[in-house]
């Protein structure tokens, strides 16, 4: 195993810039997830990484080594594709054997290797089946044991569960960071969806328009977004962002647009005088008789909680409530906010505002 590290790394075609001086540190056995919008550049940072993409500048370094210029049979990586890239005409047992075949491994290494590969992923089976016979999930677990056989130094993910449906994708979830807790391999895995990224990474690298733009554990960037793009990247639903500015005259309260003032407890001075933007995660709002009046828009009920959008502070604003919500659109209802957890933002260059 080993540790891997983006050096202002820079990437172009041709006078266009997709990639723009990104530094990355990933530490021996870290599972870490680049996640960002489509287009932002994760998966050519991968690509890159796995010497399937040219560098324009800059270093990335695997272990030790600066790997740019080696081919990718010689990075000690094995890459998992959103599209499986199985070989049709293969069985279960020969796909996952077809890298060590090529390498010129013994029949008897390989034979051990894919089946203790098959024992992890619950595959032993369906070893002599064909791609066609497998699920999905199945197929998946294929491409992953393809590259659990190679013992490689970094795991790659590209998008490897946007295929699968919604039920599946959590199963998955679940089965790869067990996969990564087993193993301890260095893990680098791409996704859009920030809700695989929350719940499986030990770090994540959040992209937009080719740049890092913040870098931090999960409940870290939950809590201190670094900007306005990770707040409302990351968490689902997003975060409520309403414009306005400080109260002259009460240093404590956020007056929005239509006037309305709403609790601050911890105002940083850099705040005073300045348009602001005040988030608050939809959690942090709550039923209460002597709160905030609220005009209920749209109801959508889970089970075990109410997601409710309202008008509130001149904008439309989401709620998540654990209790069972007896409103109708058109209502009015009374809302709480915890003022601890009120985040304010420059609403000229985007950044968090810290007391």
């Amino acid at each position: 195993m080993a540790g891997v590290d983006f050096v202002d790394v820079r990437k172009s075609f041709g006078a266009f810039p997709v990639i723009k001086g990104v530094n990355i540190e990933i530490e021996d056995g870290e599972f870490v997830i680049l996640v960002g919008p489509s287009g932002c550049g994760k998966s050519t940072l991968l690509r890159m990484l796995a010497g399937l993409e040219n560098i324009t500048a800059g270093e990335i370094r695997i272990g030790n080594r600066v790997v740019n210029r080696l081919p990718p049979k010689d990075r000690d990586i094995a890459m998992v594709f959103q599209n499986y890239a199985l070989y049709p005409h293969m069985t279960v047992r020969d796909n996952m054997a077809f890298s060590l075949m090529l390498k010129g491994s013994a029949r008897g290494d390989i034979d051990k290797s894919v089946g203790a590969a098959a024992d992890i992923l619950g595959l032993s089976r369906l070893l002599d089946r064909y791609p066609r016979q497998l699920s999905g999930g199945q197929r998946q677990r294929v491409a992953m044991g393809r590259a659990i056989v190679r013992d490689p130094q970094v795991f790659l993910f590209d998008e490897p569960l946007s295929n699968l449906d919604a039920k599946l994708r959590v199963a998955m979830r679940a089965e790869i960071k067990e996969l990564h807790q087993r193993l301890k391999t260095t893990t680098v895995y791409v996704t859009h969806d920030q809700i695989e990224a929350m719940t499986m990474a030990d770090k994540i690298v959040v992209m937009h328009d080719g740049i890092v733009e913040q870098i931090g554990a999960p409940l870290d960037l939950y809590d201190q977004p670094a900007n306005l793009f990770v707040a409302g990247f990351i968490g689902s639903p997003a975060m409520n962002m309403l414009n306005g500015r400080l109260d002259a005259n009460n240093p404590n309260a956020f007056l929005s647009v239509d006037g309305t003032a709403l609790p601050v407890a911890r105002p940083a001075a850099a705040a005073r005088g300045r348009n602001l933007i005040y988030g608050l995660r939809p959690e942090y709002l709550s039923l209460d008789p002597n709160g905030l009046p609220a005009e209920v828009v749209v109801i959508e009920p889970t089970g075990y909680e109410t997601q409710m959008i309202v008008k509130l502070g001149g904008a439309e604003v989401t709620g998540v409530f654990r209790e069972r919500v007896n409103a109708r659109p058109g209502e009015t209802i009374r809302l709480a906010i915890d003022s601890q957890h009120v985040h304010l933002f420059d609403a000229e260059t985007g950044r968090r505002l810290i007391d």
